[in-house]
């Protein structure tokens, strides 16, 4: 069965932005926890957490949530300290939400030995993961080399989980756009791609794609995302994607940008449109 949706807002709660998710004609979401724009911690309403849980499991939807921008696991020091506690606290709200777990994006080295960057990720990944009990993961997601060329591969991903304290709580989010702006995913090159991330068992742990277009072509190294059959990724090349059996039961979450009506609904519809004319996964 496809899982698709889009990011939607939480300003009227966990329960409301389920709510207005399916409303779309989805039946997945993705939503931040908190303020994506700092690293403050949220004392979140429990109960509204708990009735998003409740309503979504009675009806078979799924919901990751994203952790905030600043949060980059190749620091180190007391800002990875603060950066650690900041995804502990999305932990607590998406394990409340019923989610699958929280978006982290994998982390630059900003100008330090990249070796230390890797050893940087993997301790902060432990400091997080010593505090955390409950069953929603931290899913790393790989990057569009915008920031330097770290955590673009899947061999990077697949390594720094087999390396963690705790692998059973780390898994992947694939983002589409952020491959192919890597030049990792080429035209025409989608089952190379697959075939040399099945040998790393990537697919294995991964739990979440990021089903984004492009508006720049491969191995531009920029991450800007575009409608859906509406960029250089291309209707094909998606329908491609979306019919590999590695993604089978994998949900979709749409972080395009929305359209005319201010909403993804005519995306969400497309997409089912393209995965039922190609065969789905």
């Amino acid at each position: 069965m496809l899982r698709i949706g889009s990011h939607v807002s939480t300003r009227n709660g966990y329960r409301k932005a389920a709510e207005y998710a399916v409303s779309l004609g989805g039946n997945a979401f993705q939503y931040f926890p908190k303020n994506p724009r700092t690293l403050a911690i949220k004392a979140f309403d429990a109960s509204d957490a708990a009735q998003c849980a409740i309503w979504c499991k009675e009806r078979d939807v799924v919901s990751i949530g994203h952790g905030p921008y600043p949060v980059n696991p190749a620091s180190d020091g007391d800002a990875a300290r603060r950066m650690a506690a900041c995804t502990l606290n999305d932990l607590q709200i998406a394990e409340a939400c019923g989610s699958i777990g929280v978006v982290v994006h994998f982390g630059h080295s900003k100008g330090i030995d990249p070796l230390q960057g890797y050893r940087n990720v993997i301790q902060w990944v432990n400091s997080v993961t010593s505090l955390w009990e409950g069953k929603a993961l931290i899913l790393l997601e790989n990057q569009a080399g915008d920031h330097g060329q770290m955590g673009t591969t899947p061999e990077e991903l697949t390594q720094i989980r087999s390396l963690v304290d705790s692998p059973g709580k780390i898994g992947f989010c694939l983002d589409t756009c952020h491959l192919f702006a890597s030049g990792e995913w080429r035209h025409g090159q989608w089952s190379s791609f697959a075939t040399r991330a099945n040998a790393l068992g990537f697919w294995n742990n991964v739990k979440a794609v990021h089903l984004n277009d492009s508006r720049y072509p491969s191995g531009s190294l920029k991450d800007r995302h575009a409608p859906i059959a509406e960029g250089r990724i291309g209707q094909d090349e998606l329908m491609a994607f979306m019919s590999a059996p590695e993604l089978k039961d994998i949900p979709f979450f749409l972080e395009t940008p929305a359209g005319e009506d201010g909403t993804h609904r005519e995306q969400i519809e497309l997409v089912k449109r393209l995965y039922e004319s190609g065969g789905g996964a």
